[in-house]
């Protein structure tokens, strides 16, 4: 049995901080080139800006100081105008990469296959595998929620103190695609009915800061624990930890906060990476005293709400580590904005010097339509013969009019506000009195569910819903339809218009966030475009990107062959995200740790 020991003692490289040129690029908006919109819709697509650079040779850091009595960080520099710097594009021949000499350590709520209820266990899925072919030695540390059959108990166990009481906790191992699937092991925590963070009625579960509190100090227990480097050895504390979302929030401030105070990790760095804001990590205030974290710390994590004063896990995330990333360029733009940032836009901006967006990467083995078992017919931008047949395969399964020349519309996601469930209802009675098709699958609110349901009743002949979630109709479905509609409200990344694109699917997309960053516009006189957005979010603006979309296909089919064709040539791999958070992880050892 391996256990760690945290000494004051322990020998820890040097390190030397790298000097810098720094280049600050914000982008201020400007009035909109206005384009010409249908009558009466009122709508203005948005067109392009203007760009103010400001470039400086060299430029200091902020300087962070400890608030007197708080254990909060504030960065005493700020700016009218706040943009994380763009990344640069990464090299093409990930071959010529080296083993940096550190190592990386992803420590996530979920990850897919194993757990997944949204695109953070997708994430996990694949990134973690593509750093590994770029020849880094990776590990990824999740609670065990049930048996995993090919995930192994080791001998290694760590003693976690939390809540007045020491924890023994194992640890379960997997070698796979060259990463480390480890999985921590307390089954009284993890293994319980219902889903990964509620009971079987919906309801939290009430230790949840507990629970992912040990996720944390496991995380940061396994790489002195846990031998299983090709030589036997352990993973030792030159590692990058990449702490997704709130769950993983306290990996920063445990790092910072208790293991750099005992001469521990003093080379290792901490990515915050943020899927979706909204989602912060909130619990009552008498529960700091139970994570074992020095009483000058509450500051970091100190929040209000309308029940009083609170903690907030991804706040003291956000003040402590030494980068932020997130999911997309345009999410980390937004949520330095009052609108998108969910009371954190201050601090954020305080921290937009080491804030960055990397467009998350898409499995394109499975999305490949070309060889994917799900579909009916293959295809691919060389013969869309097969896509003919898929729609042609989904109307049939439907029970729809089998009409080749209609434009299937299509919708995936969950029924809610946030993914503009609610906007598609509001424009159905006015689209359903054209000659289209159109198919939902999603599962949400019960009144959405209901008023979707409702429609297929009233019109059989052109409305199809699927309540619920099925991974091949998934497929099916994206590969069957002609247009693809995802107004979300704000979307972080989002994964299925990129789906869309690569089965030769047209997105129409409200101009936000990730969708911003990966659909691009198609205008007869520009080239490269690869669907339709609209902005800002109104019933009118969506009628008419949906417009465009219908009558490109309708009246300009040659232009919409195009369309479809650009969208499935675009590179969404995993490999070139990879090669963006590589850059990251040289920024973050390109200054001494944020917090000690």
């Amino acid at each position: 049995m391996r256990t760690a020991v945290i000494s004051t003692a322990s020998q820890m490289r040097a390190h030397k901080t790298l000097t810098t040129s720094c280049e600050l690029q914000w982008t201020r908006s400007a009035a909109p080139a206005l384009r010409k919109a249908l009558p009466g819709s009122g709508m203005q697509l948005a067109g392009t800006g203007c760009a103010y650079h400001a470039r400086a040779a060299q430029r200091q850091q902020p300087t962070w100081k400890g608030v007197q009595g708080h254990g909060q960080r504030r960065c005493l520099s700020t700016f009218a105008q706040w943009a994380p710097t763009p990344l640069p594009a990464p090299p093409q021949h990930f071959e010529q990469y080296q083993n940096p000499g550190f190592k990386i350590v992803f420590v996530s709520a979920e990850v897919a296959p194993y757990s997944k209820t949204g695109g953070l266990g997708d994430v996990m899925a694949s990134l973690p595998m593509a750093l590994a072919r770029q020849g880094f030695k990776v590990m990824v540390v999740s609670p065990k929620y049930m048996h995993y059959e090919c995930a192994w108990p080791t001998d290694s166990v760590a003693t976690i103190p939390l809540f007045g009481y020491n924890f023994d906790v194992g640890f379960s191992h997997e070698r796979r695609s060259g990463v480390d699937w480890v999985f921590v092991d307390h089954r009284d925590t993890y293994m319980r009915p219902g889903t990964f963070y509620a009971d079987l009625e919906g309801n939290a579960f009430p230790d949840n800061l507990f629970r992912f509190a040990m996720l944390s100090r496991a995380a940061l227990e396994a790489p002195f624990v846990l031998p299983i480097m090709e030589d036997g050895t352990v993973y030792g504390d030159d590692c990058v930890f990449v702490a997704n979302d709130w769950h993983a929030a306290l990996v920063p401030i445990y790092l910072a906060a208790h293991y750099r105070r005992h001469g521990v990790y003093q080379n290792a760095r901490c990515i915050m990476a943020i899927h979706n804001l909204m989602h912060q990590g909130l619990f009552a205030r008498h529960e700091f005293e139970g994570l074992g974290l020095p009483e000058d710390w509450i500051g970091g994590l100190h929040w209000t709400n309308e029940d009083g004063e609170c903690i907030n896990l991804l706040k003291g995330g956000i003040v402590s580590a030494d980068r932020v990333v997130t999911v997309s360029p345009g999410y980390a733009n937004e949520i330095l904005t009052e609108e998108f940032g969910f009371r954190l836009h201050e601090l954020l901006q305080q921290r937009f010097h080491r804030l960055d967006g990397i467009v998350n990467g898409m499995n394109t083995d499975d999305w490949n339509p070309a060889t994917n078992g799900n579909l009916p017919g293959n295809f691919d931008c060389h013969n869309l013969g097969g896509k003919e047949w898929c729609k042609e395969c989904l109307q049939r399964e439907l029970e729809l009019p089998i009409r080749p020349d209609v434009p299937m519309l299509g919708f995936i996601g969950r029924l809610d506000s946030q993914k503009g469930a609610d906007l598609i209802l509001e424009v159905m009675p006015w689209l359903i009195e054209m000659d289209i098709q159109f198919v939902m699958l999603g599962t949400g609110r019960k009144d959405i569910e209901e008023a979707f349901f409702g429609l297929q009743q009233a019109h059989r002949d052109k409305v199809r819903c699927w309540i619920g979630f099925d991974v091949p109709f998934s497929h099916r479905l994206t590969a069957g339809c002609d247009i693809f509609l995802m107004p979300s409200r704000f979307e972080p990344c989002g994964l299925n218009q990129m789906y869309s694109m690569r089965y030769g699917t047209v997105p129409v997309v409200h101009r936000v966030g990730g969708l911003k960053d990966t659909v691009r516009d198609f205008t007869p006189f520009e080239v490269g475009g690869t669907g339709w957005t609209f902005s800002p979010f109104s019933a009118d603006n969506f009628k008419t990107a949906i417009w465009y979309a219908l009558d490109t296909y309708w009246n300009h089919r040659d232009s919409f062959r195009k369309v479809q064709l650009q969208g499935m040539v675009q590179d969404f791999s995993w490999d070139t995200a990879a090669g963006r958070y590589r850059q990251i992880f040289e920024w973050a050892y390109g200054d001494p740790p944020n917090a000690t």
